[in-house]
């Protein structure tokens, strides 16, 4: 079954494709987006906002997200919590 991960506006991601959720602030992600514009491999989901983390994909795409690396993580990581779990949390 497809899990899907919210980045933000609306905008969902296939879980089992993320690679790395990382920061867009250090110089070898400029370098890796810059490029993967060039090719036509960027997806820009930031809805015209700042781009605050950048998504890598086992399809090497890069996704570009207006949302922190951590929030992203943490809703990947609440994404992958067994059924079970989450009906115990919830209860």
């Amino acid at each position: 079954m497809v899990k899907l991960v919210n980045i933000g506006f609306g905008n969902v991601v296939n879980s089992d494709k993320i690679v790395a959720v990382v920061s867009p602030e250090a110089a070898p992600i400029k370098r890796m987006v810059s490029h993967a514009k060039e090719d036509g491999s960027v997806i820009d989901a930031t809805q015209g906002r700042r781009t605050k983390s950048v998504i890598v994909t086992s399809e090497n795409l890069i996704i570009l997200s207006a949302l922190q690396a951590d929030t992203i993580s943490r809703r990947f990581n609440h994404d992958m919590t067994a059924p079970e779990e989450k009906a115990e949390t919830d209860e």
